[in-house]
């Protein structure tokens, strides 16, 4: 009896847990159930992230400095409240710019912004089809009257008037940068005459102080001081005039350029290594006393300005117009003048996005390159700061009253004859075999005009 009752009673006791657990895991699948149809729902309901447009700017300048550091803060203000934008700055080397947009465009995957030399360049891309005509944009967008005409003027100049493919983000003059205390300590004046600037650079040789701050490794700072020869010696449309076939790279006023500039390389009027250096070491030597004289755009203004980078100081920071040539038909208020390195859009990249963020940005880039930089621009200012700093004002009153502009030495050539013209210019003042004839037969070859 007890076995048989403690047998029907342990029936019971599973029958009833058997019971109990498929009570439990139908409850549990239920409950996952309705958790699943809970996280569809929820999944259904809850918003889609917003898609990125990514917006990439590259450029040969330093994020931190000059129209990039004012890009990227205006960006950084715009990306608050549209997060669906991002701003993305990638540099490059200013050597390696023209290649690297030739291999992005050729594979069509151009950044939606990019530098690159104005000139035949861009006319290349233009005729291509890769570029976005500024011109048209901004006449969209409302931002046409933010651009001073003369800018866009020379802008378009420079790809034989097509259109307006490339952004002033700064406007230059060029010409010679020098330290005051140095020259007052010898006695010297700002330069007339080139000779003038050639027994300058002499005296101070000979006083132990380097003459000229030049980048050799940037290799066009060469080339500039070539122009600045030649549009003294031949006229600021000398350039234009060997693009129409008017004038001839191996005729006597060029081979005298070159031959100016290669007797101050191996004088050694540039520093023992010139080829070696960069840039910016160029501008430090300048700007911390370790060179008298400095050939640069007024790009470098919003520099001489800053306290903490120009230790000679900006009271200390004088400037000359290129001086004259003897026999020359050039004149002192001509200036090359340039927009910089300029910016250009991609044709493929432009969309809804990237119009909105250009909007935002290109309305106030002006009036903040002026106020927090002093930078000059080729963008109209509304709002003029009431203290303007000596240097920017003197610049922009040479501008003002500049009689006529003249293009840089490369500005028509084509990319491979620029890239020539830069190489070889090292060679130049370096090595006496290599002669400025040779320099300059080598560059019409190239042109195709032998």
């Amino acid at each position: 009896m007890m076995d048989g009752f403690c047998g029907y009673n342990g029936t019971m006791r599973n029958n009833a847990i058997m019971r109990g657990l498929r009570g439990w895991i139908a409850v549990c699948a239920i409950g996952m159930l309705l958790a699943s149809c809970t996280d569809v729902n929820n999944e259904a309901n809850a918003p889609n992230p917003l898609p990125k447009t990514t917006i990439v700017y590259l450029s040969a300048s330093s994020e931190d400095q000059g129209s990039s550091r004012i890009i990227g803060e205006l960006a950084k203000e715009y990306g608050r409240d549209h997060p669906e934008i991002e701003y993305r700055f990638e540099g490059v080397q200013d050597v390696d710019i023209t290649g690297k947009i030739q291999l992005l465009a050729a594979s069509n995957d151009l950044p939606a912004m990019f530098n690159y030399q104005s000139g035949k360049p861009l006319l290349d891309m233009i005729r291509s089809g890769a570029v976005l005509n500024l011109e048209d944009t901004f006449k969209q967008l409302g931002l046409y009257a933010k651009l001073n005409p003369v800018s866009v003027r020379m802008l378009k100049a420079y790809v034989n008037d097509e259109g307006l493919y490339a952004l002033p983000l700064e406007m230059n003059i060029e010409g010679f940068w020098y330290n005051k205390k140095i020259f007052s300590r010898f006695g010297l004046k700002e330069p007339k005459t080139w000779g003038e600037m050639l027994d300058a650079a002499e005296t101070l040789q000979k006083a132990g102080i380097q003459p000229f701050a030049v980048s050799g490794k940037a290799k066009w700072p060469i080339t500039r001081l070539i122009n600045a020869y030649v549009i003294r010696k031949l006229g600021p449309d000398a350039m234009e005039r060997v693009d129409r076939g008017e004038l001839d790279l191996t005729s006597p006023g060029f081979i005298e350029a070159a031959d100016t500039v290669q007797k101050m390389g191996l004088k050694g009027y540039f520093g023992p290594n010139v080829n070696g250096v960069g840039i910016g070491t160029s501008f430090s030597q300048f700007v911390q006393g370790k060179a008298a004289m400095f050939y640069s755009g007024s790009w470098s203004v919003r520099d001489f300005n800053n306290p903490a980078v120009n230790a000679i100081g900006a009271e200390n920071t004088g400037f000359f117009s290129i001086p004259l040539v003897d026999g020359g038909v050039g004149t002192l208020d001509e200036y090359p003048v340039n927009a910089g390195l300029t910016t250009s859009f991609s044709k493929e990249a432009y969309n809804a996005d990237v119009a909105a963020w250009m909007k935002y940005v290109f309305e106030r880039y002006g009036d903040r390159a002026m106020t927090e930089m002093g930078m000059v621009t080729g963008f109209r200012v509304e709002r003029m700061p009431a203290e303007v700093p000596p240097i920017t004002r003197m610049v922009q009153d040479r501008l003002d009253h500049l009689k006529r502009g003249a293009l840089w030495f490369e500005a028509r050539f084509d990319a491979r004859t620029q890239s020539l013209a830069w190489d070889n210019a090292q060679l130049l003042v370096m090595r006496a075999s290599f002669t400025p004839e040779e320099y300059m037969r080598q560059l019409k070859a190239s042109l195709g005009k032998e």
